[in-house]
């Protein structure tokens, strides 16, 4: 077999907990690899997470930026015109910063979502994640993954659900889920 090294396009799917989580851990193992990390969160923004504070101690190393407000209505109700304007400027960062070859990973986290819920067409980041960089990581996270993503992906894990403390009442545990 042949040692091929190449950028790798990771997807972290599926209904079940775990799918930024297991994004961080890369994103932690590549910067203590030396490694140059931004992810860019399409739709959190409304609340502080843990993992905000612990990729200070990484300076320039490790970038996160959160670049919604939280939670997006869909469903039966409308979309909030802000939420898509939000979810179009992200993109635009995303796609300049996947393209910029400042980076070794990129982590595009809940991004799936966006394009599941509307909120961005599957096409751009195709043909961006095309584009990039030989040698520059990506991870796609959220559920309901794209087929046209999961196609041109590397490597796609399904995180499922066995069961959850949420259904037994035990809210979400700082420091754990958040």
């Amino acid at each position: 077999m042949t040692d091929i090294r190449k950028g790798l396009i990771i997807v972290n799917t599926g209904p079940g907990k775990g799918k930024t989580t297991a994004a961080m851990g890369t994103a932690l193992r590549a910067v203590g690899c030396g490694m140059r990390v931004l992810m860019l969160q399409f739709l959190k923004g409304s609340w502080h997470y843990g993992e905000l504070d612990a990729v200070k101690a990484f300076g320039d190393n490790f970038i996160m930026k959160q670049m919604g407000r939280g939670f997006v209505k869909v469903g039966g109700a409308e979309t909030d015109p802000e939420d898509i304007k939000m979810v179009q400027e992200a993109w635009a960062e995303a796609e300049k910063e996947l393209l910029s070859g400042q980076w070794d990973l990129v982590v595009l986290d809940e991004i799936n979502y966006a394009i599941s819920y509307g909120l961005l067409e599957p096409a751009p980041v195709v043909d961006a994640l095309k584009r990039k960089p030989e040698m520059l990581h990506v991870i796609l996270t959220g559920r309901n993954a794209h087929p046209s993503i999961v196609e041109i992906a590397d490597t796609v894990t399904e995180m499922k659900q066995v069961k959850h403390a949420y259904e037994k009442g035990v809210m979400a545990q700082r420091g754990i889920e958040y």
